[in-house]
């Protein structure tokens, strides 16, 4: 939940510190004293940015787009939106992140427009949010806050909801502060003298560590058994097909249209949290596992990033990875970027080894002349030229079906194998472990099979039937 902290110098309700219980109950929260602001609180979304000279020099994307994103993010928790604003900063001030006429010139707005919180698409130091919610006299939120407040109303999975916590809670720790004067409260010690004991701050903060190590383990345990699942699945002939891509590109509604699947599919940010599973049928028979990935976004919290390692690690074990793209977007080449980079900081790089294809999608935005530029784009010579495809309408669906398949059967063998009639279960069998290209029973009733299969599978196929032919 959003909250709104108490106005600068306020007392808190008398009494209240951190307990055990404060991180078992929602409840009893850190913020529960605090003024929780429901959907609908009226918003101004503020979008810094670097002078023109200083986006040139570190590629950032167009300041226009950066505002629709911040409002995009700001419409995924449902919060009115009442007005925007793009600020251009020569550079960061350390006490209020803006120029001191940018502050003044919001607060009047804030208090024109009965504004109850302010948005700031950046990272915020804990004292530049102080000064900035003591000079507006709002709530004030980062990027990142809003972030994790997606992501905690995204999470339905234990696993999601512990990912969020923990980062939440890293992000809670320098944040302790902010008003609450009364953390700097001492407690008696022990013994004879009673000495000045720890400040409850301290006593809080030690609280908070606790709860993080103890996230940190369980995590750790998901971490364990979701390898044991890889090493299971890899006992299975089915490979791995991960997809990946900006927040909002179409991956869960390319996920439903490639598996038949129901997966939460709407046009806002982080409409998929948790990873999806589905079993994924290929032109010629092929079977494989389609995973469905939380998306990705510029300036992602690196904590957020560290937290749900063990759901990115699915990522790493793919045989082959769809990077899907909304081609229609206007900063689809930054977005992209952000992907990549992302990827990258998880030991994903792009290599001639590595089995990757891009997908731009919703083509089915775009007119007649940008369409006909994309599909001639797309034609790239190379076997890493992209796929288009709609999501939504299914073109080059199957396309896409068959570049996978192409992939995940990069360095198998084709054989040929005789079943005799009477073995049933046999065939059976090469239908269940294997991928049938073909057959053709003869008037004899042996049937001929021509299979793909994976060179480790090649002498359990010689034992079982016997002679086998390279096809």
């Amino acid at each position: 939940m959003i909250l709104v902290a108490p106005a600068a110098g306020s007392a808190p309700p008398e009494g209240f510190h951190l307990t055990s219980e404060s991180f078992k109950d929602p409840a009893h929260r850190i913020d529960a004293p605090e003024l929780k602001v429901a959907s609908g609180t009226r918003t101004y979304v503020v979008a810094p940015v670097q002078s023109r000279r200083a986006a040139e020099a570190d590629g950032s994307r167009s300041p226009a787009a950066k505002l629709d994103e911040a409002i995009g993010l700001a419409a995924a928790i449902d919060l009115n939106v009442v007005g925007s604003a793009v600020v251009t900063l020569a550079e960061i001030r350390p006490s209020t992140y803006i120029g001191k006429g940018k502050v003044d010139e919001i607060k009047t707005i804030v208090e024109a427009e009965d504004i109850t919180l302010v948005l700031m698409d950046c990272a915020l130091s804990p004292v530049q949010q102080r000064n900035l919610e003591r000079a507006w006299g709002a709530k004030v939120i980062d990027r990142t806050g809003l972030i994790l407040e997606i992501f905690g109303r995204r999470a339905r999975t234990k696993e999601g909801t512990l990912q969020v916590e923990l980062a939440h809670l890293n992000y809670q720790k320098g944040r302790l502060v902010r008003s609450w004067t009364h953390l700097e409260r001492q407690r008696g010690g022990g013994g004879f003298l009673g000495g000045p004991g720890e400040t409850q701050i301290e006593s809080d903060r030690r609280l908070l560590q606790d709860r993080i190590v103890k996230i940190e383990r369980e995590l750790e345990q998901v971490k364990r058994t979701r390898a044991l699942h890889r090493v299971s699945r890899r006992k299975v002939p089915y490979p791995i097909v991960a997809l990946v891509g900006y927040t909002n590109a179409g991956k869960s509604t390319l996920f439903n249209r490639l598996t038949r699947a129901d997966v939460l599919a709407e046009d806002m940010l982080f409409a998929t949290l948790d990873p999806t599973l589905r079993a994924l049928k290929l032109p010629h028979g092929t079977k494989a596992i389609l995973s469905d990935t939380v998306g990705f976004i510029s300036e992602l919290p690196t904590m957020l990033v560290a937290a749900f390692r063990a759901t990115l690690e699915e990522v790493l074990e793919a045989d082959v990875i769809l990077h899907v793209r909304d081609i229609s977007h206007g900063d689809t080449e930054a977005q992209a970027a952000d992907v990549r980079g992302i990827l990258e900081s998880l030991g994903v790089e792009a290599s001639a080894e590595r089995a990757l294809i891009e997908v731009w999608n919703k083509v089915d935005l775009l007119d007649g002349p940008a369409r006909e530029a994309l599909l001639t784009a797309s034609r790239r010579d190379g076997d890493r030229r992209p796929v288009v495809v709609s999501a939504i309408g299914g073109e080059g669906i199957d396309l896409l079906l068959e570049r996978i398949e192409t992939m995940v059967s990069a360095g198998r063998l084709t054989l040929t194998v005789d079943v005799p009639p009477t073995d049933g279960a046999g065939l059976a069998w090469l239908h269940d472990n294997c991928d049938v290209l073909r057959r053709q029973t003869n008037e004899d009733g042996v049937t001929h099979v021509t299979v793909r299969v994976a060179p480790a599978r090649v002498d359990q196929i010689r034992r079982r039937f016997g002679l086998t032919l390279v096809a």
